[in-house]
This record gives structure tokens, C-alpha cells and sequence, in this order.
């Protein structure tokens, strides 16, 4: 157990996952790869603790080299990860993106084409330094969140896939989020839950 929040071990295709669960409003932040994206699963948590979101993060402490999964695949990563769908009505998966065409582009993929826009408005408007891009024929395919099994795509409401550059989830070398980042994002969900 972790303060504020239940953790469940899980094994996906083989790989083993800790997953921790906040739960809080009705708008979850997802972190499906914190180890492999880093600062994200970080993301999630200081925003999800500052503007009352629901949390989920999947980590793979110890793993020196963690296994990067396709978001479908862990559909049915267990117990938590339904707890979470069926808790909340939107959700925002962040994940992290290396294209070096793209260092300061942040792409909003995901079926929740509403929610995406009314994200990408926030984040425009706190973070002009950030190109944010809704329009899904500009979202490089790979990076387009639209798979009917993605995670993203299973609460009530579906939700809204945020791939964020290195330079937008950490600060240097470190997972450690930018701060300006994290208070752009909070400001995104709060606006998503005031409109639901």
C-alpha cells in the first residue's frame, strides 16, 4: 500500500508491473510506461495530487532496462486498471515521444476528440514554447492513441493520449517534471472536469 493510494502487482505478457491507484475525481491521469517515458508516471501523480484527478501509474522498479509494451496490450492489466476505468469518465494517458522533428511538439491523439481540444487550448495558452498539435492526420500514426483496446480509449468517456517531448516530462537528467509543465497540465484537467 502506498500513502493516499492501493498497489497491485501485476505480470503483462511476461513482464512484471507495480501499479499504484489514487483514486479522486472523475477525471484519471494515466501513466501506462513511468519507466520507460520518463518524468510521465511523475506527471501524473503531482498533477493528479494538485487538481484532484485519479491516478494510475505502471512502473517496473528495479528493472534496469524496462520492457515497453503497446498500450492495447495492457487492456487487461488487471485489477486496478478496471477499478480506475470504471471510476472515472475521461481519462489523459501521458507518454513520451523522442522525435528529434519534434523536440517541442506535444501531440494529442485519443477518441475523446472534445477533451483533446479544450486540453491542447490550456496547454497552448500556459506554454506557447510547446507546438500542441489535435489534428489527427498531423499525429504521426504510432502516436495517435486511436486503438479501440488502448487504455486511453476505455473509460465511459474515452480520453485523450498526450505524447509529450523529453524537453515537456523532465527536468535535465532527472524524471522531475518541469514545474511550468505540471501547472499547464493542471490547469488542462481542471478545465476537463469543469466541463464534463
Amino acid at each position: 500500500m502506498t500513502p493516499g493510494g492501493r498497489t497491485e502487482h501485476v505480470e503483462i505478457d511476461g513482464v512484471p508491473f507495480t501499479v499504484t491507484l489514487r483514486p479522486r475525481g472523475p477525471v484519471g491521469l494515466l501513466a501506462l510506461h513511468a519507466d520507460n517515458e520518463g518524468g510521465t508516471g511523475e506527471l501524473a501523480e503531482e498533477a493528479g495530487e494538485r487538481c484532484g484527478a485519479t491516478t494510475l501509474v505502471f512502473r517496473q522498479p528495479g528493472v534496469p532496462d524496462p520492457v515497453h509494451l503497446t498500450s492495447p496490450t495492457m487492456a487487461d492489466a488487471g485489477v486496478l486498471l478496471r477499478e480506475f476505468l470504471a471510476h472515472v469518465t475521461v481519462t489523459v494517458s501521458l507518454h513520451g515521444h523522442m522525435r528529434r522533428t519534434a523536440e517541442r511538439t506535444l501531440f494529442l491523439g485519443g477518441r475523446n476528440r472534445s477533451a483533446a481540444r479544450r486540453l491542447a487550448w490550456t496547454l497552448r495558452a500556459l506554454r506557447p514554447e510547446f507546438h500542441t498539435v489535435t489534428d489527427l492526420e498531423r499525429i504521426p500514426a504510432a502516436l495517435r492513441g486511436l486503438h479501440p483496446r488502448n487504455p486511453v480509449n476505455l473509460a465511459r468517456d474515452a480520453g485523450v493520449q498526450v505524447e509529450l517531448p523529453l524537453l515537456a516530462r523532465t527536468s535535465g537528467a532527472d524524471d522531475v517534471p518541469p514545474p511550468h509543465v505540471v501547472d499547464a497540465l493542471t490547469a488542462g484537467v481542471r478545465l476537463l472536469r469543469a466541463g464534463r
